[in-house]
């Protein structure tokens, strides 16, 4: 196989601080000896989540075995997700905001049609339920575990206590029209074709509002390996929690 120089669109500093959480690990459960050094490993979850390299072209690049290059990842994922925030820890920093927006996406996997708890009838793919924070400025601050894609965004927010938090809170929070019947303090536009002109005005203001939340989603698929997952369902949710640690990390 050959061999070729290439780069990742991350700064120093988010390698440094994998770097770092990877030799506390270490030294926690007391490891002796790699193959590579955290440097080299970091670098390498990162070169997987980033850009999406699968196990066999970092084999190749880093000169290891493909079952050290899956024990390596694993291990970055797992310490990465470990730090990543829970709803009520995101909630004291989202108190502060003047409102947040909710939004909602699906991370495509590689499922058979036969898999239908995956398969959601919006996007017409099969995938995982991802709900996502973000402040006004479309600013990524919390990104809910995976749920198989057929789950409805309401239902999502719901079953993750998103609503109730907010309610709680007493935040504002913006969202599309997957959201109405929320309640509480989410604010969703208007449905129906023929609305009143001052409807229709509302409709526009909030829909300036909301599309920031876009950017958040942009962070996400910025991971590219978020493009398409080919792992199992059940580390998605690690992966995501990684993911939004390291973003966080290089900003």
């Amino acid at each position: 196989m050959l061999v070729y120089p290439s780069s990742i669109d991350l700064s120093s500093r988010t390698l440094r601080y994998l770097s770092r959480q990877l030799a506390v690990r270490q030294r926690e459960i007391g490891t002796r000896w790699r193959r590579l050094p955290t440097g080299r490993q970091a670098l390498l979850a990162l070169a997987h989540l980033r850009c999406g390299d699968t196990y066999a072209q970092l084999a190749a690049g880093f000169g290891i075995g493909i079952a050290t290059v899956y024990r390596y990842i694993r291990e970055a994922i797992d310490v990465m997700a470990a730090l990543a925030p829970t709803l009520d820890e995101a909630m004291r920093a989202i108190r502060e905001k003047a409102f947040v927006i909710l939004d909602g996406t699906l991370l495509p996997i590689d499922r058979i049609a036969a898999d239908t708890p995956y398969y959601s009838g919006k996007h017409k793919r099969h995938g995982m339920n991802i709900q996502v924070l973000t402040d006004p400025f479309g600013r990524l601050l919390w990104a809910s575990p995976a749920l198989p894609g057929s789950t409805h965004d309401l239902t999502a927010a719901r079953q993750h206590g998103i609503i109730d938090a907010l309610a709680d809170a007493g935040l504002k929070c913006w969202a599309d029209k997957a959201y109405q019947g929320a309640g509480g303090t989410v604010r969703v536009p208007f449905r129906g074709r023929r609305l009143k002109r001052w409807k229709r005005r509302h409709n526009s203001s909030h829909a300036k509002i909301r599309c920031l939340g876009e950017q958040a989603m942009a962070t996400l698929k910025g991971w590219r390996l978020l493009r398409k997952l080919r792992c199992s369902t059940n580390r998605i949710t690690n992966t995501v929690k990684a993911v939004l640690v390291l973003h966080h990390a290089s900003t």
